[in-house]
């Protein structure tokens, strides 16, 4: 339905944590997760191309940039047939962490959980901490019990929050059983290393 030589031009402009490095992560993921889950693999590869196509003219922080490439990607794929441009969409509505819908076919569950996987692991630590850059963030932070991201402007929410707000829970909200499978080494080393990271911190080790 698309080309990745054509979806990589929507993403002139991306920042270094949604570019379309991380959509061809998440595609290489994703082509694994849909053989194992018997997925639609034309409609996770289109959706997987897209997924993030409306933060590729440096919109980073739309308010809702997966139901704003839902609408896109029914623009940019009009003349495929309707019920393909609708699995599509809804697979790229339904991707996001923090938001619904929630997804309702295979195909939009495997596309949750290869965005997901790709936020955890060495490379979720590192697009955390190069998000963290880019907004000025400080490299640590003590986390109050009960903290919440609202209490905070993006230059006081850190990495170290990020991870104890989000991505420490990825692991148990992943929808399918082959994601799940792979988050657990993923899982076990970003656990390591904000650990690490804290003791360094306090000089303990």
């Amino acid at each position: 339905m698309i080309t990745v030589e054509k979806a990589r031009e929507y993403y002139e402009g991306a920042d270094a944590i949604h570019d379309f490095d991380h959509v061809q992560r998440v595609l290489a993921t994703a082509e694994r997760l849909a053989r194992e889950e018997s997925a639609d693999w034309e409609i996770v590869r289109t959706a997987t191309l897209l997924h993030d196509v409306a933060r590729g003219h440096g919109d980073r922080m739309a308010e809702d940039h997966a139901r704003a490439g839902a609408e896109i990607a029914r623009q940019l794929l009009s003349g495929h047939p309707a019920e393909k441009v609708e699995a599509v969409a809804h697979a790229i509505a339904a991707h996001r962490f923090r938001a619904g819908p929630a997804p309702q076919t295979i195909e939009a569950k495997v596309l949750h959980d290869a965005d997901k996987l790709d936020a955890i692991g060495a490379i979720g630590v590192a697009r955390a901490f190069a998000f963290g850059g880019l907004e000025g963030q400080r490299l640590w932070a003590d986390v109050p019990p009960g903290y919440q991201e609202s209490q905070a402007t993006r230059h006081e929410h850190t990495p170290v929050h990020e991870f104890h707000m989000k991505l420490y829970k990825i692991k148990d909200r992943l929808l399918t059983p082959s994601a799940r499978k792979l988050a657990a080494e993923r899982h076990a080393f970003m656990m390591a290393y904000f650990e690490q990271l804290d003791q360094e911190v306090h000089g303990l080790v």
